[in-house]
């Protein structure tokens, strides 16, 4: 398709392929910018729910205006009726290709992390679970912002998707439920989210498999290598974070990412200030004690930051 024009659009070169779509760069002659169109593979274009879950991505996303969230321009017909999405376009990598070289560093894999659940969080206040969050759904700009990419299996409040014969998703970062194939909510993304930091930090999967069911039975079944054997100078409290989100019950994980965020942003000011983070003042206490569900402890615990 390079150098073909759809629309107003000028196909300029391919910039990744994927199970629900292939994309491209284009030029749109009209505004005289760079964009990403997402096209279904030839293959799947008379599968209904292919088609149902490639159109959801557009609306989905597209009802989403966050800085963390890939922004959608249009959803829009070629004239042999392929359906696209054309995108934003960025500079940068995939999160993917980023933990491809080794792991992060830490102060980045928390900020990272911290932008993720910030865009899901917008996301999960609209009622739209992403259900496949993983390192390549994730990029980085050059800029070091983060930008969740395809809601193509998107949960819409209300509304079921499902796949006979299977489940939808990417089978090292499912939940356990999603796993089973039942059906999820946002908690399942707070799971995937688990699983990516963890990735991040470690530079290896937290359930690694060579096959599919093998990665689906280590996540029903068995926990990560603890980091803090992986790897030097994990604080014990980003250790309880990380075991928090990934734990195999729904009902033991973090139930909204803003208490996330809350404990998240604490262990970010700790490895800042190099393990001597300061007290919170009485109020911020108050305000994660409330977040965690627990009455005040009246100890100092790590320094809070409210932004």
């Amino acid at each position: 398709m390079i150098g073909e024009t759809i629309s107003h659009y000028r196909i300029v070169g391919k910039l990744g392929e994927g199970g629900m779509g292939v994309v491209y760069k284009a030029e749109d002659t009209r505004l005289g910018r760079f964009v990403a169109l997402k096209f279904l593979p030839p293959e799947m274009t008379r599968a209904d729910d292919a088609m149902e879950r490639f159109i959801m991505e557009a609306r989905a996303a597209s009802a989403l205006d966050h800085p963390n969230i890939c922004t959608i321009h249009e959803i829009d017909e070629t004239n042999e009726g392929r359906t696209f999405i054309a995108m934003a376009c960025y500079e940068g990598e995939s999160l993917k290709a980023r933990i491809a070289r080794g792991p992060i560093k830490l102060d980045e894999a928390l900020e990272f992390a911290g932008q993720i659940a910030m865009g899901l969080s917008k996301a999960h206040g609209e009622g739209i679970v992403h259900r496949d969050i993983k390192p390549a759904n994730i990029f980085v700009t050059k800029d070091g912002l983060v930008k969740i990419l395809d809601f193509g299996v998107a949960k819409l409040s209300g509304m079921k998707l499902t796949k006979t014969g299977g489940t939808l998703g990417t089978a090292p970062y499912m939940s356990p439920e999603q796993a089973r194939g039942e059906d999820v909510d946002r908690r399942s993304d707070i799971f995937s989210l688990g699983a990516v930091l963890y990735e991040m930090i470690a530079g290896r999967p937290a359930f690694p498999g060579e096959y599919e069911q093998a990665a689906i039975y280590t996540i029903i079944n068995e926990d990560p290598e603890p980091l803090t054997s992986i790897r030097s100078g994990i604080p014990m409290e980003l250790e309880r974070i990380v075991t928090k989100m990934l734990a195999k019950r729904s009902g033991e994980r973090y139930q909204g990412l803003e208490e996330f965020l809350v404990d998240l942003r604490a262990v970010k000011k700790l490895v800042e200030s190099g393990g001597k983070a300061a007290c919170p003042g009485k109020k911020e206490s108050r305000r994660r004690d409330v977040l965690r569900g627990i009455a005040a402890a009246g100890t100092c615990a790590p320094g809070f930051d409210s932004g």
